[in-house]
């Protein structure tokens, strides 16, 4: 079992910065990989960044260029910076955990096996 919890959410300024970070706690293998998925009102949860126990990263092309994934193993902490946000940014950040998806080229599957209870990220224009 791996229990996460998110905090960080809130609203900013179209160009404007916001740190999202996830605490994880439970056991280790089944949260070897950790990300951030998002979903706005009336879409599907999208993929926005993974990382993995070796610290491989992925993005969404959406965000590439503009939010960075990060672990602190030891603390077991996901963080998610967000610089030059959109207002197509806006919707529930979610973190989530897996023992598998995140070494998968299908890794914005939202079929993660873990998930916390998200926090809200709104960017005006």
């Amino acid at each position: 079992q791996v229990q996460l919890v998110e905090s960080g959410g809130g609203s900013v300024q179209a160009g404007g910065s916001l740190r999202l970070s996830c605490a994880a706690s439970g056991d280790t293998y089944s949260s070897r990989c950790m990300g951030w998925f998002r979903q706005a009102p009336g879409k599907e949860r999208e993929g926005v960044a993974a990382i993995d126990s070796n610290g491989r990263t992925r993005y969404a092309d959406s965000v590439k260029g503009r939010f960075t994934i990060s672990q602190d193993n030891a603390k077991k902490i996901l963080t998610l910076q967000m610089n030059s946000l959109k207002p197509e940014d806006t919707a529930m950040y979610y973190c989530a955990a897996d023992s598998f998806w995140c070494y998968s080229d299908s890794w914005s599957d939202p079929r993660w096996k873990y998930w916390g209870q998200g926090t809200q990220v709104t960017v005006s224009s």
